[in-house]
């Protein structure tokens, strides 16, 4: 069932859909830029079974979230995450995927009392190699009316979820497409893609004091040395890692029995720690 979050908005008041399961110790998931939180519904059952409260946060301008923000990204995003925790109760544990990894890096560091823990799922520490400029003006042509949905689409089909497919993924494909079909959720989506930077995300990195656990897949397309990207995380977090093999950017969807079980393992020990 679908409950909203309450944020500032041009409008007056903007909300921010998010779905909440189980009981106990709250975690909070976030998607990734262009993703919907219903993607990561078995993670959060996973987690929930084990004991926990998973409140799963939809992105800006994503799924039944409004459009319309003044502001978009990591930010944004971390703000929503501080919020929500604020009004379910906290502290939390925060599992980010992709954008909304560096999201959870920026909440942590902002509202440390707030964030217990912190799981990266191919996080994004540091905006990519290339230039900045060069990638928004590609953004802007790709995402643009009227083929904009089918690239975003065939991207996260193709090279996002190279390797081994998730089980759920023509759905999840067909979720995302009838999402982005819908008045004025391209645009949002396309503006979000031209704002989106993770400077925010390295500056604030050295603030974070919650313990972490970083996974990336072996071949995502987004890193271009995905071992090493997860070796640079590792230093600049402390962070225990996963590098997992024949996954791309969603390694816990792409390969769940081999990723679920350590992050259930890692977050179960933080609640342990937590009530000792």
């Amino acid at each position: 069932m679908t409950s909203f979050l309450d944020r500032p908005h041009p409008a007056g008041t903007g909300r921010v859909a998010y779905t909440l399961r189980g009981d106990g110790p709250l975690v909070v998931t976030v998607p990734g830029m262009g993703d919907l939180a219903a993607s990561d519904t078995e993670l959060a059952e996973a987690l929930a079974a084990d004991g926990f409260r998973v409140a799963s946060l939809e992105l800006r301008g994503h799924g039944a979230s409004d459009t319309g923000f003044a502001e978009l990204g990591d930010a944004a995003t971390a703000s929503d995450i501080a919020a929500l925790i604020e009004v379910l109760g906290g502290p939390a544990i925060v599992v980010g995927t992709s954008m909304g990894a560096s999201s959870a890096i920026v909440a942590a560091a902002d509202r440390p009392e707030l964030v217990s823990g912190l799981v990266l799922l191919s996080p994004f520490t540091r905006n990519a190699s290339g230039s900045p400029t060069l990638m928004r003006a590609l953004f802007r042509v790709l995402f643009a009316r009227p083929w904009g949905t089918a690239v975003w689409t065939g991207y996260f089909r193709r090279a996002l979820n190279k390797g081994t497919a998730p089980a759920a993924l023509d759905a999840q494909v067909s979720a995302i497409r009838t999402s982005l079909r819908r008045p004025g959720r391209l645009a949002e989506f396309r503006r979000l893609a031209l704002v989106l930077d993770h400077a925010i995300a390295e500056q604030r990195v050295p603030a974070v004091t919650a313990p972490t656990l970083a996974v990336i897949g072996a071949v995502d397309p987004d890193f271009r040395d995905p071992a090493a990207e997860l070796a640079h995380v590792a230093r600049v977090l402390g962070a225990r890692t996963l590098l997992v093999e024949d996954a791309a950017h969603y390694p816990h969807r792409q390969r769940p029995e081999l990723v679920l079980p350590v992050v259930r393992g890692f977050v179960g020990e933080i609640a342990r720690t937590a009530r000792a």
